[in-house]
C-alpha cells in the first residue's frame, strides 16, 4: 500500500503462497510455498520507473536471490543480527538456509522429540531481541503429527527460546510475537487479542480486541500495524473465540495506539482479499514498487554498489559511423503509444493505479 498524494493506492504482486516477510535497511525477504526471496531496493531506477511518468515511485524493490528450500511450509522470517533464521513449521523448528540443504535446524521445543515433516506444535513466530532469537509461537505442545488442532481454541504457547519454556499458555492460535519498546506483543489471534506480555511473570494484557482473525504485526513508534483475516478452512478455524465475539470478521489492517489500545485508522480490503499474514512498514517510503521474475521490465534494471542503469532500447546510443548500439548514462526511454513503459504490463489494483 502507498500514497499518491490525494488517495492510498494498493500494488498486488502475486507470489506462491506468500507467508513471512521481514525488513532489514533496504532488504525485503519474503517466504513463499518452496522459496524464500531477497529483495533490495534501488530507489535512484524507481524514479524512472514509469516513463511517462517520473517520480510516481519512490523505492524498486528488485528481486536478488532466491533459496529453494521446498515445502518448509515457512512462516515468520526474521533477521537476528546479520543472520536470517526461519520458522520451518512443517518440521517444528526453527532453521537457518543453506547453500547445501533445504534447511539447517538450530533449535526446536523440548517437546518435540524429532525433527520430522508432520506439524507437530504448528510453531509459527518468531521475535528477536537484541540480536537474537528470543521468543517464539506455537499452537500446540503436541509432539504427533497435527496434534495441535484438536485444542486449537485453548492449546496455543508463547515459549522463551533460550530457556525453552513456555511463558504463557492457553492462548487461540496465536502468531506475531514482536519485541518493541522493551515490551513483548503477541496476536492472540483466534480471540482477536493484541496482548502485551511480561515475560518475567507471564501476565498479560488485552491491549485491544478486534473484528479478524490477526496475524502481521509491526509498530511504528507508539503505533501497532495489526492485519486482520477472515475465517476460512472451517474444519481448521472453525470453534474459535473470535467468531462468538463478532458476527462477521474484517479483512484488513488496522492501526491501533498502543498507549490507549483504541483504534485510529483501517486500510479494509471489501474484496479481493480475505487473508494476511504479515504487515511490514517501510519508512520514508510513500509508494513502493515490487517486481517478481513474472515482469520483464524486472531485466531491463541494472544496479551495482557505485551505479545504476535501465538497459531499455531507448536507452541506446547509435554510433552512425559504426552502426554499433551502446547503453547512454542519463537516458531514459520513452513511454510506448499507449503510455506503458516498455517492457511492462498494466495490472489492476483495488484502488486506480494504473500503470503498475
Amino acid at each position: 500500500m502507498g500514497w499518491d498524494g490525494r488517495q492510498a493506492t494498493l500494488l498486488m504482486r502475486e507470489f506462491d503462497k506468500p507467508l513471512g516477510l521481514c525488513r532489514d535497511g533496504n532488504r525485503l525477504v519474503l517466504a513463499s510455498r518452496h522459496d524464500i526471496w531477497t529483495f533490495c531496493n534501488a530507489p535512484l531506477l524507481a524514479h524512472d520507473y514509469r516513463q511517462d511518468q517520473p517520480g510516481r515511485y519512490d523505492a524498486l524493490y528488485l528481486p536478488r536471490s532466491t533459496y529453494h528450500t521446498g515445502d518448509l511450509n515457512t512462516h515468520d522470517v526474521a533477521f537476528a543480527g546479520d543472520d536470517l533464521l526461519l520458522v520451518a513449521s512443517r518440521f517444528s523448528c526453527l532453521a537457518r538456509l543453506s547453500d547445501q540443504y533445504s534447511f539447517a535446524p538450530i533449535w526446536k521445543p523440548k517437546f518435540i522429540s524429532d525433527l520430522v515433516p508432520e506439524d507437530r506444535c504448528h510453531l509459527n513466530g518468531l521475535a528477536v531481541r537484541d540480536g537474537r532469537a528470543k521468543y517464539v509461537t506455537a499452537l500446540g505442545t503436541t509432539d504427533v503429527a497435527g496434534g495441535w488442532r484438536e485444542h486449537k481454541a485453548t492449546g496455543g504457547v508463547l515459549i522463551d527460546v533460550e530457556s525453552n519454556e513456555v511463558i504463557l499458555g492457553g492462548m487461540a492460535m496465536p502468531h506475531s510475537p514482536r519485541w518493541h519498546d522493551e515490551k513483548l506483543w503477541v496476536l492472540n489471534s483466534g480471540a482477536g487479542e493484541l496482548l502485551q506480555v511480561d515475560p518475567s511473570s507471564g501476565e498479560s494484557v488485552v491491549v485491544c480486541t478486534l473484528p479478524g482473525y490477526l496475524r502481521g504485526l509491526c509498530f511504528v513508534g507508539p503505533f501497532a500495524l495489526v492485519g486482520l483475516s477472515k475465517i476460512r478452512e472451517k474444519h481448521i478455524f472453525g470453534g474459535l473465540p473470535i467468531q462468538e465475539r463478532f458476527q462477521s470478521l474484517r479483512c484488513g489492517v488496522v492501526i491501533v495506539d498502543t498507549r490507549s489500545g483504541v483504534e485510529v485508522g483501517m486500510f479494509e480490503y471489501t474484496s479481493g482479499c480475505e487473508e494476511l499474514y504479515e504487515v511490514e512498514f517501510l519508512p520514508g517510503v510513500l509508494r513502493p514498487m515490487i517486481l517478481n521474475l513474472d515482469r520483464p521490465v524486472v531485466r531491463q534494471t541494472m544496479t551495482s554498489p557505485e551505479s545504476c542503469f535501465w538497459l531499455r532500447a531507448s536507452s541506446e546510443i547509435t554510433d552512425e559511423a559504426s552502426g554499433t548500439r551502446g547503453v547512454g548514462e542519463g537516458q531514459m526511454p520513452t513511454a510506448s503509444p499507449g503510455g506503458q513503459a516498455e517492457g511492462t504490463t498494466s495490472m489492476g489494483n483495488l484502488l486506480p493505479d494504473s500503470g503498475n
